[in-house]
């Protein structure tokens, strides 16, 4: 399977494959299901520059109707995270993640949720709400009942982890024919070498992945 980049091509579109089989005992996707996913790939910084490939993020979308499942699959130089492990920890975005930005209602472009997963197994949940005429962002914890498993290969330098998101936390009624909005993100390093990147660019001048209208679409495959 062809993996894309958004390296130069502006891939503006992931598709989430239907999950094959049922999940494994843990409440996520077996092994080999993942395979049926399309994966998208980045390795540019937020302005969509300094292109890093040891720091490549792979990413694959499968979902039931009862959740959608998110794998990434991160190669890295360094590992920094907080000492807790396995939980739920706010600020989780002051060391290393993978993020995932949702938004499955388009009448409402300001208001979406947040996702943070880091390489020790911690997570942040988040409903985002922007108010774009005074640039305000209010945030509240979601408390999914989420499911993540992660794992670190430190002889190959890659780390991967699996989300599964109770679809009732994404939106009220789920629609497969629907198209959402979403994007991806990593943060890795210590600053001032801190390095921040994106699936698509939001081109701030400082590192900000809170750009709405740069989210690229989410389509769902019956396949």
């Amino acid at each position: 399977m062809q993996l894309e980049s958004n390296h130069g091509r502006g891939v503006s579109l992931v598709v989430a494959a239907k999950l094959p089989a049922p999940a494994g005992r843990n409440g996520l996707p077996r092994g080999a299901a993942w395979d049926a996913a399309r994966p998208v790939a980045f390795c540019s910084d937020w302005q969509g520059r300094r292109p890093d490939p040891l720091r490549e993020t792979e990413v694959r979308l499968l979902w039931s109707p009862e959740f959608l499942f998110i794998r990434f699959r991160a190669r890295y130089r360094g590992i920094h995270v907080f000492p807790e492990a396995n939980t739920r920890r706010d600020q989780l975005w002051l060391r290393d993640v993978a993020e995932v930005f949702i938004q499955a209602d388009p009448g409402n472009p300001w208001q979406y949720r947040e996702f943070e997963i880091s390489p020790n197994g911690s997570w942040l949940d988040l409903d985002i709400r922007l108010d774009p005429d005074v640039k305000e962002r209010r945030k509240s914890d979601l408390h999914c009942a989420l499911t993540s498993k992660v794992a670190v290969d430190a002889s190959a330098r890659v780390w991967v982890a699996e989300l599964a998101l109770p679809m009732n936390c994404l939106t009220a009624q789920f629609r497969p024919d629907a198209i959402w909005k979403i994007n991806f993100f990593r943060v890795e390093g210590v600053e001032p070498a801190r390095f921040y990147s994106a699936w698509r660019p939001t081109h701030t001048p400082q590192p900000n992945f809170h750009v709405p209208e740069a989210f690229g679409d989410l389509r769902f495959s019956s396949e």
